[in-house]
């Protein structure tokens, strides 16, 4: 048949997309919308899911809205149980649902290091391992792990996030291996530093008129010479979770804007 472009639709998919009732989440489910498939996502709290299903409304999206923790076994085969029964079988499945806590790793305890790994690493296995079976049932699916630079790099202060995504990019080689066979592709996208409201801060000029000294390193860091946008990481994940990456698998595809490809300025 040869390529064609209906390869890149995601028409009459059931995508779930976990935590995403802002941010990096919701940008992927919305591309995910305006390729075809039918949208659901979870969140921690009700607050988060109406907030997020308000947005999604008011983008003319009818997602489907689960409050669920990612890191609770039981309370994820429920959510899958659930999606199956009221919308239909996952065929797209990402792991975005994710924490961060800056903390020196000798001022970090290890309760707060369990925790970022637990909700990092330890909840994409879960619910992968939720929706793996309905997907080898139906002959395919597509699970995308949400990674990170850090997957690749470590940085002060960020000994549990490195830790949990250089697993999660294990984890997503790993998931290849086992369900390649049954057209399981399973990969990352790996974010360089996006522009969110989280972020902002650190893009805010200095009294002076100069960028934030974060915000100079960044840009310093990056041949694109800019931060991220959310919309940037769209296209690769409507790729990664289309027909058009089905020998891709165990992958991660940073969009970093080259951050990993550069050495950095000399200084000076």
């Amino acid at each position: 048949m040869g390529f064609q472009m209906k390869d890149f639709s995601l028409e009459g998919k059931i995508a779930l997309i976990t935590g995403a009732s802002y941010g990096i989440g919701m940008a992927i489910a919305k591309a995910y919308a305006a390729a075809g498939a039918t949208i659901c996502f979870n969140d921690i709290k009700q607050e988060l899911v109406d907030k997020g299903m308000a947005a999604y409304e008011e983008a003319g999206i009818q997602a489907h809205g689960y409050v669920c923790d990612v890191t609770d076994e039981n309370a994820v085969q429920k959510l899958v149980a659930t999606i199956e029964k009221e919308v239909g079988v996952i065929d797209i499945l990402v792991n975005n649902a994710g924490i961060i806590r800056r903390i020196p790793m000798l001022e970090m305890t290890a309760e707060q290091f369990r925790q970022v790994v637990d909700v990092d690493l330890n909840a994409p296995f879960i619910v992968a391992k939720a929706v793996i079976p309905s997907m080898i049932k139906k002959g395919h699916g597509k699970i995308i792990n949400i990674c990170s630079m850090m997957s690749e790099l470590g940085r002060e202060t960020v000994s549990a996030y490195a830790a949990a995504k250089g697993g999660l990019k294990m984890l997503t080689r790993n998931i290849c291996s086992e369900y390649g066979a049954y057209n399981i592709q399973c990969n990352g996208i790996g974010p360089g530093y996006i522009a969110t409201p989280q972020t902002a801060p650190l893009r805010e000029l200095q009294p002076d008129g100069s960028r934030h000294p974060f915000d100079q390193f960044i840009i310093a860091k990056t041949p694109a010479a800019r931060w991220g946008e959310t919309e940037d990481l769209q296209g690769p994940a409507v790729f990664l979770a289309s027909d058009a990456s089905n020998f891709v698998n165990g992958h991660v595809l940073y969009v970093d804007g080259g951050i990993l490809a550069y050495i950095g300025k000399q200084p000076g």
